[in-house]
């Protein structure tokens, strides 16, 4: 195993924890990779924003600040997904991380995420803290599930009921109008006031439930392979429409569960 990873194991559940990155690099359970690997994949942490913020811009207390638009023209999913993370804690089957919040982000704090698995679940928990001034911010998981778990195997099935979907403009951001949901395929914001649960599952193998007490999940399936689904704190470009203050005194703390069962 390489040098940024650490391997967690529980029963016959393996996940690989990648430190570079912060990311579930791999999530093996009963010898079925479920998620899909590889730099860009796995499932990453998404903060201090999450989605796209349009055009880069981030407006706060009257300043105006410019974030890299590293998905023309809007920034993307925060700073901390590709920066390495300092290992706080690992003993096996839980390990706990953090990241200094440093340029291009424009204010100082730490965001700190950990990782515990069980034979037949995982938990995740991931804070942001300010370290002085005052700050918006997001957290969120943007996990890559692979469609199907075997070349023989059916294609993955996404139960979820949404409040309402994020109508989504021409730029891919929700435009300021809530609409009934519609079918797929998505790449689309919707609301869950009570908390997100959302279930797939690989018929006649697997079942995986998420659920987390966070109210807004974005399901991105368009592309063959994957499908995410991604439980967040604020829609796309959340911290410019509806921001979620953090202080010193008051951190940004999220969790999201993930459970399964086998269906053979």
């Amino acid at each position: 195993m390489a040098d940024a990873e650490l391997e967690l194991t529980a029963g016959d559940t393996r996940m690989v924890v990648n430190t570079a990155t912060g990311r579930i690099a791999s999530l093996d359970i009963g010898g079925l990779g479920i998620l899909r690997t590889g730099a860009r994949f796995g499932s990453f942490p998404m903060a201090p924003w999450c989605g796209r913020m349009r055009d880069g811009v981030l407006t706060w207390h009257g300043h105006t600040y410019h974030l890299p638009r590293n998905a023309e023209p809007h920034a993307i999913h925060g700073t901390v997904r590709d920066r390495p993370w300092r290992v706080l804690d690992s003993d096996g089957t839980e390990a706990v991380l953090a990241q200094e919040l440093t340029e291009p982000w424009p204010f100082a704090g730490r965001v700190t995420q950990s990782f515990r698995l069980a034979a037949d679940s995982a938990t995740f928990r991931m804070s942001v803290e300010s370290a002085a001034d005052s700050f918006p911010a997001q957290v969120g998981w943007h996990p890559w599930f692979r469609r199907t778990l075997d070349t023989e195997g059916k294609a993955v099935e996404l139960r979820f009921t949404p409040a309402w979907q994020e109508r989504r403009g021409a730029d891919y951001l929700p435009d300021g109008h809530r609409i009934a949901p519609l079918p797929g395929p998505w790449d689309d914001c919707f609301a869950m006031p009570e908390g997100v649960d959302a279930t797939l599952t690989w018929p006649e193998t697997l079942e995986l439930t998420i659920t987390s007490p966070l109210p807004w999940v974005v399901v991105y399936d368009l592309p063959a392979e994957t499908v995410c689904v991604e439980p967040q704190s604020g829609p796309p470009n959340g911290l410019n429409t509806e921001p979620r203050t953090v202080t010193p005194e008051r951190p940004l703390v999220a969790e999201m569960s993930w459970r399964w069962r086998a269906l053979d």
